[in-house]
């Protein structure tokens, strides 16, 4: 689907509070804005986000065409385990896109 960065830190205490930031690359096409011929964009998006930590979910949003192009997420959760957080983005046409990032809690 597209390129993803993700930002938590890698290690934390247990207990401590995490923000977690992603972004992904994508053009978010409304379907409203009109092409070089005249005719309507078909309409793109991304409409679904979420969030498990080691298969717990922990954050989810529903995504709208209103939404700007490369959508950034920003969200907090709780340091508990040391393990995986896998992110999830599904576009309106049922792709979906995961990726994870490891977390070492002490």
């Amino acid at each position: 689907m597209a390129r993803v960065l993700i930002n938590l830190p890698a290690r934390a205490k247990r207990g401590e509070i995490i923000e977690i930031k992603t972004l992904i690359a994508h053009p978010m096409e409304t379907g409203y804005r009109l092409g070089p011929t005249g005719a309507a964009i078909p309409r793109d998006i991304i409409n679904r986000f979420l969030c498990t930590y080691n298969g717990e979910e922990v954050f989810r949003a529903k995504l709208y065409p209103a939404i700007a192009a490369n959508p950034f997420i920003s969200f907090f959760t709780i340091a508990t385990e040391s393990g995986t957080i896998a992110f999830s983005w599904t576009d309106q046409h049922g792709a979906t896109q995961v990726q994870t990032a490891a977390i070492t809690v002490e």
